[in-house]
C-alpha cells in the first residue's frame, strides 16, 4: 500500500472524531472514532454519498437493536437474529456497503447494562454519528484531492511508457518477454486511469460555467483515455507478430516504422498542445498529407499482398500483417479525433487548463 493523502486522513479523521465525542462527554468515545474509519472515502462526492447511506443504515440498525431490546431483550441470540435482520433488510434497500457499520452500530446498542436503556442508545447512536460525520469535515476541508491532474498525469505517464516500447518495438531492439509483462501492467495502469476518470466524473460543478466546462474535459479525457488504449493495442500486435514484421521487404518495413514513428510523435504532440506548449492549429500528422501517407502505405500492402500471392509465397505472414495495419489505422483515427478536441476545448476553454497540469509534462 502506498502512503497517500487518504491514510492521513484516516488519522486525522479518528482523531478528530475521539475528541469531539470527548469534549461532548458522550460515553465511549472510541466508537466515534470506529465509525471515522469507515466512513473515509476517496472522493468528496463519495464521503458525500457515504454520509446519506451511512445515516440510513445506523438509523435502520438502531431501529432495529431498540426494538429487539425492548421485545425480545439484550442476549447473545437476539443479537445475531437482529444482525442477520438488519444485514437482509440492508441488501434489499441495496445498502450492502454501510452494513459493517450498521453491525457495529446494532451490537454496541444491544450490549446495553444501562437501566436507562432509550437514553443509552440514543447516546450511542449519536456517538457514531458523529465519527460518520467527522470523516466528511475531513474529507471536505483536509488535502481535497485534485482528482483531474491525477488523471492527467496517469494517462501521460501510461502513453509515454507505451510509445517508448512501440519505438524499440518497431526497430527490433526489444526483448520479447519484457515487452509483454510491460503489456500486462500497462494494462493494470489503464485500469486505474479508468478509476480516476471515474472519480473525476463525480466531482461536483456548482456554476453553469463549470459543468460546461467539465462536461467538455470529460469528453476530452475519454478521448486520451481511448486513445492511450489504441496505442497500447498497437504495441501488443507488434510484440505479437515481432516475427512476421521482420521478415517484411525492407521498404515496406521502413515505411511502417516510419508511420509508427510519426504517429508516436504525434501523439506527444497532443499532449503538449493540450496543455498550451503548442499551438493549437499546428497538426504535425493530420489533414491532407496524412492521408496521403496512409494511402501509400496502404498501395505498398496491396502490392506486396500481389507479390506473394504471385510467387505463391505463404500468405499467413500477410495475414498477421493486416492485424497490425488495422490497429495502426485505428490508432492514428483516434488521434486525429483527440487533435480536433483539443483544438475545440481550446477555442473556448484555452485558459481553463489547471496550473498543475500545465507543470505535468
Amino acid at each position: 500500500m502506498k502512503l497517500g493523502a487518504r491514510i492521513f486522513k484516516t488519522g486525522i479523521a479518528i482523531s478528530l472524531a475521539l475528541f469531539l465525542a470527548t469534549l461532548l462527554e458522550l460515553p465511549t468515545p472510541v466508537f466515534a472514532g470506529v465509525a471515522a474509519i469507515f466512513a473515509i472515502q476517496p472522493s468528496i462526492y463519495r464521503s458525500y454519498l457515504t454520509l446519506l447511506d451511512q445515516v440510513y443504515g445506523n438509523l435502520i440498525g438502531a431501529s432495529i437493536a431498540v426494538i429487539f431490546v425492548l421485545t425480545l431483550g439484550p442476549n447473545y441470540l437476539t443479537i445475531g437474529v437482529a444482525a442477520i435482520l438488519a444485514i437482509i433488510i440492508m441488501l434489499k434497500l441495496k445498502l450492502e456497503n454501510t452494513v459493517p457499520l450498521t453491525l457495529v452500530t446494532l451490537i454496541i446498542i444491544m450490549d446495553s447494562q444501562s437501566d436507562d436503556f432509550l437514553v443509552f442508545a440514543s447516546l450511542r447512536f449519536l456517538t457514531v454519528l458523529l465519527g460518520i460525520l467527522s470523516a466528511f469535515i475531513v474529507n471536505m476541508i483536509f488535502l481535497p484531492p485534485k482528482y483531474e491532474t491525477r488523471l492527467f498525469q496517469s494517462i501521460h505517464s501510461v502513453s509515454e511508457d507505451v510509445i517508448r516500447w512501440i519505438r524499440i518495438s518497431i526497430r527490433h531492439a526489444s526483448d520479447h518477454s519484457s515487452v509483454k509483462e510491460d503489456i500486462d501492467k500497462l494494462t493494470e495502469k489503464l485500469v486505474k486511469v479508468d478509476q480516476w476518470y471515474s472519480f473525476y466524473k463525480e466531482e461536483r460543478s456548482y456554476t453553469k460555467k463549470q459543468q460546461y466546462t467539465k462536461a467538455r474535459k470529460l469528453v476530452l479525457y475519454r478521448q486520451m483515455i481511448a486513445t492511450s488504449k489504441k496505442s497500447l493495442e498497437v504495441l501488443r500486435r507488434l510484440n505479437r507478430y515481432e516475427n512476421e514484421l521482420r521478415d517484411l521487404p525492407e521498404q515496406f518495413h521502413m515505411m511502417v516504422q516510419e508511420r509508427l514513428e510519426s504517429l508516436a510523435s504525434y501523439h506527444e504532440q497532443l499532449y503538449m498542445k493540450y496543455i498550451g506548449k503548442i499551438r493549437p492549429e499546428h497538426s504535425e500528422s493530420s489533414g491532407p498529407d496524412a492521408v496521403l501517407k496512409r494511402n501509400e502505405v496502404m498501395s505498398i500492402f496491396v502490392k506486396e499482398i500481389n507479390l506473394s500471392t504471385e510467387v505463391e509465397e505463404d500468405e499467413f505472414s500477410v495475414y498477421h500483417l493486416m492485424h497490425v495495419l488495422s490497429a495502426l489505422l485505428d490508432y492514428e483515427e483516434h488521434l486525429e479525433h483527440l487533435d480536433l478536441l483539443i483544438i475545440a476545448y481550446h477555442n473556448y476553454h484555452s485558459e481553463e487548463v489547471d496550473s498543475d497540469i500545465e507543470n505535468a509534462i
